[in-house]
């Protein structure tokens, strides 16, 4: 069973002689309770291969699936309310509310993503639980540290029950101890709740959390064979 497969994928930038190749013939699977890092330089297509998997682009070539569903062959609407239910993101910037405490922050993520507010009200209290962050529940984004403000994030992007969590550089912008929370807070919700999990990232402090290390460059997708740097 895999909650993602892409199957040779290709996806230029720019057109014409200005074109580059952001991704090459990938492929890719993976499966529930997996937490895949995808390592690499800037400018590898790391952040074009979490946009291609989410369906918010749509490759040149190769097929996608979705829990499911061939992303390629969706309407628009279709996409996007697939999207809204199989998909949870995480950015290297929480972009929480700042009018909201964290807690409606998350319970907001919910409620867009269609979820009924009383099961939206206790999902939110459960992984509030679940993280360690209920302490956490009525502070406005301006009272949390930035690694507070992250894990906060997780929560967010995990609230609404989707099968695959897509993380770019969710720890870039962190220190140690946070960096690490965060990394265990996405690792935690793989391994008790069966998400699959993807993270484009260059921080190494992340692959004791990591089932599978792949590197990417120049568009083209493989396992980390004997890496060190």
């Amino acid at each position: 069973m895999s909650i993602l497969e892409l199957h040779r994928v290709s996806r230029a930038r720019g057109t014409g002689e200005h074109a580059v190749q952001a991704l090459s013939g990938v492929d890719l699977v993976v499966r529930p309770g997996e937490v895949v890092l995808v390592e690499g330089p800037s400018g590898s297509g790391k952040t074009t291969l979490l946009t291609v998997s989410a369906g918010l682009l749509s490759p040149d070539q190769g097929d996608v699936l979705l829990a499911g569903e061939r992303v390629v062959t969706l309407s628009a609407s279709r996409r996007r309310a697939h999207r809204a239910r199989a998909v949870g993101f995480v950015f290297q910037h929480p972009n929480l509310l700042s009018a909201l405490s964290a807690r409606d922050n998350v319970l907001l993520g919910a409620l867009i993503a269609g979820r009924e507010r009383t099961a939206a009200l206790a999902a939110t209290h459960a992984l509030f639980e679940e993280l360690g962050i209920s302490h956490l529940a009525h502070r406005r984004p301006n009272a949390l540290s930035g690694g507070e403000e992250q894990r906060v994030a997780v929560a967010r992007a995990l609230v609404h029950g989707p099968a695959l969590v897509l993380a770019d550089e969710p720890t870039a912008s962190l220190d140690s101890a946070s960096g690490r929370a965060v990394g265990e807070a996405l690792a935690q919700m793989a391994h008790t709740k069966g998400v699959g999990v993807v993270i484009a990232t260059h921080d190494p402090r992340l692959r004791v959390f990591g089932t599978r290390r792949l590197w990417m460059e120049d568009g083209c997708l493989g396992a980390v064979v004997n890496r060190t740097d």
